[in-house]
């Protein structure tokens, strides 16, 4: 699983040009998902989502998470994210899991982080053409990937 994460201090994604998510401070998080991924990886990601230290304290030192700061998280699929460019121009996605694996993991992120992790979550629609809009604030772009340990 692989998850591009900013912290914004706004954010929207639309579809057909109506908003159908929304957030002002917090984090957009695009996902992606490859076949090996399971329940355990996906525990995994929402808990370093949820607790990655990327807002300031006092200090203005990088020590609070989005649920310390009382922010949001912005959820767009995204399988773009395991394209591989190293052989020629266009990407190949022969990493990123079928919608019938991806799916149910983007709708249970969603659900984690919303019941487990009692944060705001808004999302776009998977499999959606979607225009995001967001202001990253820092910026701060961070990349998390997780392999399932068996496939190792």
């Amino acid at each position: 699983m692989r998850s591009v994460v900013q912290k914004v201090s706004q954010a929207n994604v639309s579809i057909n040009g109506d908003i159908v998510g929304e957030i002002s401070t917090g984090l957009v998080v695009f996902v992606a998902v490859t076949m090996s991924d399971d329940e355990k990886v996906l525990k995994w990601m929402c808990n370093k989502i949820a607790n990655l230290r990327v807002f300031p304290d006092d200090e203005n030192k990088m020590n609070k998470s989005v649920i310390d700061v009382g922010g949001s998280v912005l959820i767009i699929s995204n399988f773009t994210l395991y394209g591989d460019v190293r052989k020629g121009f266009r990407p190949n996605f022969m990493r990123s899991a079928r919608p019938e694996v991806s799916e149910p993991l983007y709708d249970r992120m969603i659900d984690i982080l919303k019941y487990d992790f009692s944060l705001n979550v808004q999302s776009g629609e998977f499999g959606a053409m979607m225009d995001v809009k967001l202001t990253n604030d820092g910026p701060v772009t961070v990349i998390i990937d997780k392999e399932n340990e068996s496939e190792k």
